[in-house]
């Protein structure tokens, strides 16, 4: 009986192993079907202008939600600053710059096609001030002892920035108001002085002022006194991706698409599809 019970205990222990060795396999054919599958999703890598944030990320869930073989990675900046990174060699498969002066500089230089750079958005500039400031009614009101600090993008990489400069110049303004500037990086970084109290005022894009409930719109720039604020956007040539680029792009043109941009406070070329 003994020799009997061992036996049966030797037979299951070999049942188990046969089991357990059955269960690795096939956790191993799991995980390697698992990585085919991720090794399959193309990344997608857009640049684009820091005032599109919220409005590209939220189109780009929805498109992502529809083609799950394709994940975005996003670089946001300032527009010259990402101009300049794709000249040296930066891997990107499409551009989306706040100004047109970028991406004509790309076409120059041959690595944008300039028959399919399109203008995607209008934006309006607007001057911010820290909610419940009631200093500032007007631009002249910018040369006021009180009025310290003027946040502005930086004029050579930030279109924002050189669209503020236009505006004080033609009112007579600048070299007024210049010794009071500070420079940001982008359009984000300009609300964040002017939210935390380090800026007096700012020159933002109007999508960047209703996405913030710390700051107040004090000063509408009138559009005729500055350059054209347009957003176009391109696939770039030696990017590795331009048939999702352009899928992609395609998307950003669609209704759905135009819908989320008009919510963020972006205006829509006339005659556009």
């Amino acid at each position: 009986m003994k020799q009997i019970g061992k036996s049966t205990w030797i037979a299951w222990m070999l049942v188990l192993s046969v089991i357990i060795m059955t269960g690795c396999m096939s956790v191993e054919r799991q995980n390697t079907h698992s990585s085919k599958q991720s090794s399959t999703q193309i990344e997608l890598t857009v640049s684009a202008a820091a005032s599109l944030k919220s409005g590209l990320e939220e189109a780009a869930a929805l498109f992502e939600s529809r083609n799950p073989d394709i994940k975005i990675q996003f670089n946001f900046g300032g527009s010259g600053s990402l101009q300049q990174q794709i000249e040296q060699g930066a891997p990107v498969d499409l551009f989306f710059s706040a100004a047109k002066e970028p991406m004509e500089q790309l076409v120059q230089k041959g690595l944008i096609e300039r028959s399919e750079s399109k203008v995607m958005l209008h934006n309006r500039l607007v001057l911010i001030v820290p909610k419940g400031d009631d200093s500032i009614h007007g631009l002249q009101d910018l040369i006021k002892p009180e009025v310290q600090v003027i946040a502005i993008g930086q004029l050579d990489t930030v279109p924002a920035g050189a669209y503020g400069k236009e505006v004080l110049e033609g009112e007579g303004l600048w070299n007024k108001v210049e010794s009071k500037a500070v420079y940001a990086k982008d359009v984000t970084q300009v609300l964040s002085y002017v939210t935390s109290g380090n800026a007096d005022a700012g020159f933002v894009y109007a999508s960047d002022a209703i996405q913030s409930s710390d700051v107040k719109v004090s000063v509408e720039i009138d559009p005729a006194s500055h350059t054209l604020i347009e957003y176009p956007a391109a696939v770039i040539k030696m990017g590795k991706n331009p048939e999702e680029a352009r899928k992609l792009l395609d998307f950003l043109q669609t209704d759905e698409a135009r819908d989320i941009f008009e919510k963020y406070g972006f205006i829509l070329p006339e005659g556009s599809i």
